[in-house]
């Protein structure tokens, strides 16, 4: 039996493990199909070794090749647009809530086969699609809704009622939400009635569109309360957990998005002050945990002097996997070179403005996909 070392981008969280995990002298430690969840988990078991019988990994190579894949960007593409659809047709749509819930399981699904790619997709909006802003908006958050309530250990049908939430938190003001993005000035006082108001207008277009799930509609109604007080449109202090951790999501992804009047924050310095302003709650905790300190689409720089996009959260949260956009004396590259920035010689130095980052490649091309 000839053992293959494995590597941090070779096994993902929540998907079945095409091939056994061994340890050193090749005994079996983790079987063909079983399913690692805990980063924990998988840290310790790259750090004590752990490998693959070579034979086992061509097998796999040989089943994957065989199967056709749907590319994932392609997918979520076709999410937004749909649920963009169902949101502007729900006064005439007989079956609303189940098709909300047939999304919310399609989102489910595509986070749990590859969340990197979500996080990528998050951080690396399209600043000229504002006009999508609002639906686009919408399945960021409900993204890092599920991400949160994960790790916070939220059961399923739990999780499924957040998503839900999340998806349709602001179909009051969807419409709205993608001409704010593209407007540079102050909002007009007709503008701000209509922010102020779209979370009881949203509850009440569920309910005619037949939602009768309290906590959905709960968390919809409460996702701009604050527990302070603050929080509009009726300045609860007693705000469901679902809607915190909504609204946190709905924050977080609002400050990482740019708008026509402001660049977007870079994310660890959004998470990082919803942790400050929640007082560093288990929600906020939850967050940075789950995005790191280099999340997907995060630009740095390299011990090496090259300059890459993080494409793969690492065991390690100062430690992704990236593709190299230039090489040591910032040539751009045509195709992307992988660095796992545990490496000494590879460690990141430092996060790289977007405005600095001159070469862009498809994102489908980082990942090892055929562009749409």
């Amino acid at each position: 039996m000839q053992l293959l070392q494995l590597v941090q981008d070779q096994v993902r969280l929540g998907i079945p493990l095409p091939w056994g995990i061994r340890d050193a002298h090749g005994k079996l430690l983790l079987a063909r199909g079983q399913v690692l969840t805990d980063p924990g988990q998988l840290a310790t078991l790259l750090t004590r070794g752990a490998f693959v019988d070579e034979e086992e990994m061509k097998a796999a190579r040989r089943r994957e090749a065989d199967t056709p894949s749907e590319n994932p960007f392609g997918l979520w593409e076709h999410l937004s647009l749909r649920l963009a659809h169902v949101l502007r047709s729900s006064s005439s749509e007989p079956r609303f809530p189940d098709r909300i819930a047939e999304l919310a399981r399609q989102l489910v699904t595509l986070a749990r086969q590859d969340a990197d790619i979500g996080i990528y997709l998050i951080l690396r909006q399209d600043p000229n699609r504002h006009a999508l802003y609002g639906v686009t908006h919408s399945v960021h958050a409900a993204l890092v809704s599920l991400l949160m309530a994960q790790r916070l250990g939220w059961d399923e049908a739990r999780i499924s009622t957040l998503v839900r939430a999340a998806l349709t938190m602001n179909i009051a003001m969807i419409d709205l939400q993608g001409r704010l993005a593209a407007q540079a000035l102050p909002l007009t006082e007709s503008q701000r009635a209509l922010v102020q108001g779209h979370p009881m207008a949203g509850v009440e277009m569920l309910r005619a569109a037949g939602v009768d799930d309290a906590e959905w509609l709960r968390a919809v109604g409460e996702h701009h309360e604050q527990p302070s007080g603050a929080g509009y449109p009726l300045a609860l202090q007693e705000v469901s957990e679902p809607a915190r951790l909504l609204h946190q999501a709905d924050v977080f992804t609002a400050r990482i998005s740019a708008r026509a009047g402001r660049p977007a924050l870079p994310a660890n310095h959004a998470a990082r002050e919803l942790f400050i302003e929640g007082q560093g709650d288990a929600l906020a905790a939850a967050l940075i945990k789950e995005f790191g300190i280099y999340p997907p689409g995060c630009f740095v720089k390299l011990q090496s002097g090259e300059t890459a996009v993080v494409v793969r959260r690492g065991a390690n949260a100062s430690a992704p996997l990236v593709a190299c956009l230039t090489n040591r004396t910032s040539d751009a590259l045509v195709d992307p070179v992988r660095r796992d920035t545990s490496q000494r010689e590879f460690a990141i130095v430092g996060i790289v403005p977007d405005k600095d980052v001159l070469v862009r490649l498809p994102a489908e091309k980082l990942y090892g996909f055929k562009p749409l």
